[in-house]
């Protein structure tokens, strides 16, 4: 639930910029608009950490170790869309060197100022992805996690960022399915029935199907390797992976070495 970049032709939807902006300070409010997304925080953050461990032997050649804190040591993480930086801090805590980028200077002022509360060392920047690629930059892995329904040409933004992982590399995209049953429990459940996030942080025509995204995976040359679903438990208040992708959903794409 960020944005992607500074101004830009491609992705950058000024009227969603201004939107995650305005949270300010309630970017790492659990209880405050951000609370859907620090709930599912920890979720995605294990998706995150065990494809990566899989994927990238440890320095020595053997397998990484998901128990380890540093367990990402040595991996280059671009986190596109950062906002307040609540999947940038703690993918730097796992050992990975993070990039943070966000077109919205209030979003990367609250980032910073709670990195430097924290200690977590992220390098957070604002600049566009479009930017970003255009000065060759490259990574083991980019993430670009509850964006790609925000921005305005969203098969555009995805080639762009396919082009900053490196070969080898890992793409991972988390978005919302257009489905009935997504805009019964993403639109009228989560925004106006529960408030989990403020009425029309989404627009349910901007949500993109499995096949829609993995085309345009697919279309910028790299190979989807793993999809999941993440689904809410309402009894125990918990989210967790599963095969159901009717709402919200991640995968991963890697760019051949």
């Amino acid at each position: 639930m960020a944005s992607a970049g500074k101004a830009s032709p491609d992705s950058v939807d000024p009227r969603e910029i201004a939107q995650f902006e305005a949270m300010g300070s309630q970017w790492w409010s659990e209880t405050g608009p951000m609370k859907a997304l620090h709930r599912m925080n920890p979720v995605r953050l294990r998706w995150l950490r065990d494809t990566m461990a899989r994927h990238f032997p440890a320095a020595d050649g053997g397998a990484r170790d998901t128990a380890r804190p540093g367990v990402l040591d040595g991996l280059s993480v671009l986190d596109i869309g950062c906002g307040g930086g609540i999947l940038s801090e703690p993918l730097a805590r796992l050992g990975a060197g993070v990039t943070g980028i966000d077109p919205a200077e209030n979003n990367l002022a609250i980032a910073r100022a709670h990195a430097e509360e924290t200690g977590v060392e992220v390098d957070y920047r604002a600049i566009t992805a479009e930017a970003l690629a255009a000065e060759g930059a490259r990574f083991d892995v980019v993430c670009a996690m509850e964006v790609v329904e925000h921005v305005r040409k969203p098969a555009a933004f995805v080639a762009t960022a396919a082009a900053l992982v490196k070969p080898g590399g890992l793409l991972f995209l988390s978005t919302l399915n257009r489905t009935l049953k997504s805009f019964a429990l993403a639109i009228v459940g989560a925004e106006y029935v529960l408030r989990w996030v403020p009425p029309g942080t989404h627009q349910w025509e901007k949500f993109i199907t499995p096949r829609e995204l993995e085309r345009m995976v697919e279309d910028a040359h790299l190979d989807v390797i793993e999809r999941t679903g993440v689904i809410y438990n309402p009894l125990t208040r918990e989210w967790r992976t599963s095969r159901d992708m009717d709402v919200n959903y991640m995968i991963v794409a890697e760019r051949p070495a």
